[in-house]
């Protein structure tokens, strides 16, 4: 259920930043270049809190291995 709102979130707020784009940016390719420098990091920050979110920590990891090894 929380995950289903977290999407339709995410998609409106997409569509609102690229309806900004569209109606603001300007021809400029300085800015066109800094708008997709910005995205791109906000959508590399996304990714990397969803992936640290979804897969195990290190010392997880290190258990499961040493768990492993004893048996």
């Amino acid at each position: 259920m929380i995950l289903k709102v977290g999407i339709k979130v995410l998609f409106v707020i997409a569509e609102i930043f690229l309806g900004f784009y569209s109606l603001v940016v300007s021809e400029s390719l300085l800015i066109k270049f800094l708008f997709f420098a910005f995205t791109a990091a906000i959508i590399a920050f996304g990714m990397l809190k969803t992936i640290n979110r979804i897969l195990p920590t290190d010392r997880v990891l290190m258990e499961i291995q040493a768990d492993e090894k004893e048996e």
